[in-house]
């Protein structure tokens, strides 16, 4: 019987047509799995430095400070991340990229038609596999970065990139004040993640939906999300 994932969070759809960058957060967002290894803290898609490529990040276990914390932070063997991509305007993952640890690599499948949508998953052990060593120590470390298939992949540690003014929000919320700081604080300063990065041709992708883009209905649409899912 094959090992099933249950999803236990997903960050929120992104949308990618001419916009070269997008980003979604879902820091300490998520009551259920806040703290834990599959707290999903940020999720990035931009293009490449050749436009013809499409990065997708995703990363995990928000807030860790830096030192011997990042340092013994670890990726978890049970939990699967998938990044979904609908190309039919949907909001069905057409086409999925897996990773998930195992001992000191990090393990990638696809992109390839998932066995099954929604909730659940399987590993596409059938699908095309890259692996690249997790990168270890301080997150100023050299990256190990993996080329093959025509996508590059990258695991570990680094600084969280994230800007937010946590303080200030709060007290928004609260009544407190009622706008930001023209100059805010940034609440993840010093602050960092485990990454997991791929660099993808968009011709693997292959064609994206049209219409879906009210303000741009001629224009090429990828949907994409990344779901953290632990294994059952």
């Amino acid at each position: 019987m094959k090992n099933k994932y249950l999803v236990s969070i997903a960050a929120i759809v992104l949308l990618i047509a001419g916009t070269p960058f997008l980003i979604s957060g879902d820091h300490i967002d998520a009551p259920s799995v806040t703290g834990t290894t599959s707290d999903i803290s940020s999720f990035y898609a931009f293009e490449g430095e050749n436009s013809n490529n499409l990065v997708l990040i995703a990363n995990l276990q928000g807030f860790l400070p830096s030192g011997v914390p990042t340092q013994n932070a670890e990726f978890d063997e049970d939990v699967l991340v998938e990044f979904n991509i609908d190309t039919t305007g949907d909001l069905v993952e057409d086409l999925v990229i897996q990773s998930i640890k195992r001992g000191d690599t990090m393990y990638f499948f696809g992109p390839t038609v998932p066995s099954s949508t929604g909730l659940e998953s399987e590993i596409a052990t059938f699908a095309t596999i890259n692996k690249v060593a997790i990168s270890e120590g301080t997150t100023d470390a050299e990256a190990i970065v993996s080329e093959n298939n025509n996508m590059k992949f990258f695991a570990g540690p680094r600084d969280d990139p994230f800007f937010f003014d946590l303080n200030r929000y709060t007290a928004i919320l609260n009544g407190e004040v009622s706008d930001f700081n023209e100059e805010g604080e940034d609440a993840y300063a010093e602050k960092n993640v485990l990454s997991i990065a791929i660099e993808i041709p968009k011709s693997m992708l292959g064609a994206a939906s049209v219409g879906t883009n009210p303000f741009e209905p001629t224009t090429p649409v990828y949907s994409i999300w990344v779901e953290s899912k632990r294994k059952q």
